[in-house]
């Protein structure tokens, strides 16, 4: 195959993939389209079957970590950890809608950077629901909040998304590093969407709802908390022994995995389910075609395109071009483009990079896997939300907290260095 039929036939697919992915038709996986798509392209030869294996084989350890982190997550719901964590901050606010967002904003950015941006967007968005119903406040401004923090709290570890995973091992940082040189571009993002969310939802902040009767108050899962406080502590030790991060994962997952099983709590095709297992074979196919895409041409364009060094400028440029890809062909796909370029650079532009593709998807619903999913558990509260009101509250933090975020890692960078 000609290099120009491979590029045209990748882009195709990958596009297909992507609608494909976007629309899900009868509800069936990702996968169904991109595993097709992947070996469609290894057999027209737009990409070899060494070049696919050892995608594969890179991404594996990435694809095993984030099915251990969803599994945590699950069991932590199951526990009860997020209600326990909802009627936490329904009492603390005492019905008033802004402490209620404060509220709402601690936690989604405390579950997004521990237990990832899948179970803010799956397990907390229904929880935020009910606590607004339960404080007498309208519900809008939370579960925007969900969705918006879900991509921009995501920044801190990684284990935070799947984004960073990958960013973690492209980069050459360690766990700890990673984490100091994102803490400052984490707290400059949830800031400005802080005070943006303030103003653009004034209207709803200052009306009430009726309340509904009083339920009895969840209790705070202590087991489950210590579980998961050591697990977050295993990151930073296995980190510092150079072991992967995902054993630690999967020790936290085996843990309250067994307890649950010898409970009857859960079951063994409950946790299997959890591990989102389709998802993950979607991300190791979309992984070789985006290889496809990037070898037959994208990547010479990206490589013309992304600029050298980790300067402010050139910082600023990566984080505006990551974000743009990132919502013209999902954040997933963007960051598995951009990184072999960036990595050339140095941990710099590589987090860069990072900043742009999970900031950038609070501007479209396409942006990010993630994102879609939250509108999807919208539509099933009957509360679709509005496009427009997406969009403007998208253009008033995206390029507000991309350059916040940016300006955050350009000094964290020459105070801690790379």
């Amino acid at each position: 195959m000609s290099t120009v039929a491979a590029e045209i036939v990748s882009a195709v697919l990958l596009a297909g993939v992507l609608g494909f992915a976007v629309v899900r038709p009868r509800g069936l996986p990702e996968a169904v389209a991109a595993v097709p798509a992947a070996g469609l392209l290894v057999g027209l030869g737009a990409v070899s079957p060494d070049e696919a294996w050892q995608q594969t084989r890179e991404l594996l350890p990435v694809v095993g970590f984030l099915a251990a982190v969803l599994v945590l997550a699950q069991l932590c719901d199951d526990d009860g950890l997020f209600a326990a964590a909802g009627d936490a901050v329904a009492r603390v606010c005492g019905g008033s809608p802004r402490r209620l967002l404060g509220g709402v904003f601690a936690v989604a950015a405390v579950i997004t950077a521990v237990l990832s941006l899948d179970a803010t967007v799956v397990l907390l968005t229904p929880v935020v629901f009910a606590t607004a119903a339960r404080a007498g406040v309208r519900a809008r401004p939370h579960v925007y909040a969900t969705a918006h923090l879900a991509n921009s709290a995501s920044l801190l570890l990684p284990v935070s998304n799947l984004t960073n995973l990958l960013a973690l091992a492209a980069s050459g940082l360690s766990f700890t590093r990673f984490a100091a040189l994102m803490a400052l571009p984490w707290l400059a993002a949830i800031a400005v969407e802080y005070a943006v969310f303030r103003r653009f939802f004034r209207t709803d902040l200052t009306a009430s709802v009726p309340q509904p009767p009083a339920v009895g108050r969840p209790q705070l899962p202590v087991f489950t908390v210590v579980v998961l406080c050591l697990t977050l502590g295993g990151f930073v030790v296995t980190s510092f022994a150079g072991v992967d991060p995902a054993w630690a994962a999967l020790g936290g997952a085996l843990v309250l995995a067994v307890r649950a099983l010898a409970r009857r709590r859960t079951t063994p095709r409950a946790l299997v389910t959890a591990a989102g297992l389709p998802f993950c074979l979607f991300v190791l196919a979309l992984g070789i075609v985006v290889k496809a895409v990037v070898d037959n041409g994208l990547g010479t364009v990206i490589g013309h395109a992304l600029p050298d060094g980790d300067s402010f400028p050139a910082l600023l440029a990566a984080t505006a071009l990551a974000a743009a890809l990132a919502n013209l062909i999902n954040n997933l796909p963007a960051v598995l483009a951009l990184l072999p370029v960036a990595a050339a650079g140095g941990p710099g532009p590589v987090l860069a990079v990072l900043i742009g593709v999970n900031l950038g998807p609070n501007l479209t619903y396409v942006g990010s896997l993630a994102t879609l999913l939250w509108r999807r558990i919208l539509h099933e509260h009957d509360d679709a939300p509005a496009l427009g009101d997406f969009t403007r509250l998208g253009l008033l933090t995206v390029p507000a907290t991309l350059v916040a975020s940016t300006t955050a890692l350009w000094a964290a960078l020459h105070t801690i260095g790379g």
